[in-house]
């Protein structure tokens, strides 16, 4: 089963995302910042890490940055899921991000970028 970490400051929006893809069979650990996802994805490796941007303290982009050259965790792809603007794109992938979602969002687009970036880790 493919390990999920979701990253966001909003309770709902983690609980949106996580009952999406447990509908989908993946297990789903959830970070409410960026200090905890990195603290979390260094223990438990996930294949796929959905980031938000804009959280108190560490921000999305450093803790991408920081995930994307940590030798633990540089193999977990990571799929910005942010509110704020399409500008933020450049930044998010020159940090390190494989891809970008803004919200709101459809479920159904979110799985199959999932299963997009899954399919070509594989």
């Amino acid at each position: 089963m493919k390990k999920i970490l979701i990253v966001d400051d909003s309770k709902e929006i983690r609980h949106l995302v996580k009952t999406t893809l447990e509908m989908n069979d993946y297990k789903v650990i959830e970070a409410p910042d960026g200090n905890k996802a990195v603290e979390i994805a260094r223990k438990i490796r996930p294949d796929i890490i959905i980031m938000d941007l804009m959280m108190p303290g560490m921000d999305g982009f450093e803790a991408t940055r920081l995930l994307t050259t940590d030798p633990e965790t540089k193999d977990s792809k990571i799929i910005i899921l942010t509110g704020s603007e399409l500008r933020n794109k450049e930044r998010a992938m020159a940090v390190g991000a494989d891809d970008f979602f803004v919200k709101p969002f459809s479920p159904l687009d979110l799985i199959a970028k999932v299963e997009s970036i899954i399919g070509s880790a594989l």
